[in-house]
């Protein structure tokens, strides 16, 4: 896939994704991050990027710092994992109309979501 414009890279791809406003040369890779088809799945896999590496420092504590067994340290990572992940998918529009604010856009209106975006 061609890069679009005002892409970012990698690493302004994880500023962004941990929640730094983006300078004015990205605005239209941004408008497209939040707006365009699979928007969701992108918001998904941000809070994976941030989220993931929160799991592993818990991992390491629980399995090197207590004495508790390795699958406690495996559940307390799912149910992080499966909990966050619920949030994120839940407030979805909520997120992106924050982060839409963030950076000056306008935010859609949805008529499906059957109240104003807050």
């Amino acid at each position: 896939m061609a890069r679009l414009p005002g892409d970012p890279g990698a690493i302004g791809w994880l500023r962004f994704a941990v929640g730094f406003r983006m300078p004015p040369d990205n605005l239209d890779w941004v408008r497209h991050e939040l707006t365009d088809a699979g928007w969701r799945g992108r918001t998904v896999l941000r809070h994976l990027a941030v989220i993931l590496p929160i799991c592993g420092i818990v991992a390491a504590a629980l399995l090197t710092l207590s004495p508790a067994p390795a699958w406690l340290a495996v559940m307390m990572i799912a149910l992080i994992l499966c909990g966050s992940i619920f949030t994120v998918a839940a407030y979805a529009d909520d997120i992106r109309a924050s982060r839409l604010r963030q950076h000056g856009l306008d935010v859609p209106d949805d008529p499906d979501l059957g109240r104003p975006t807050h």
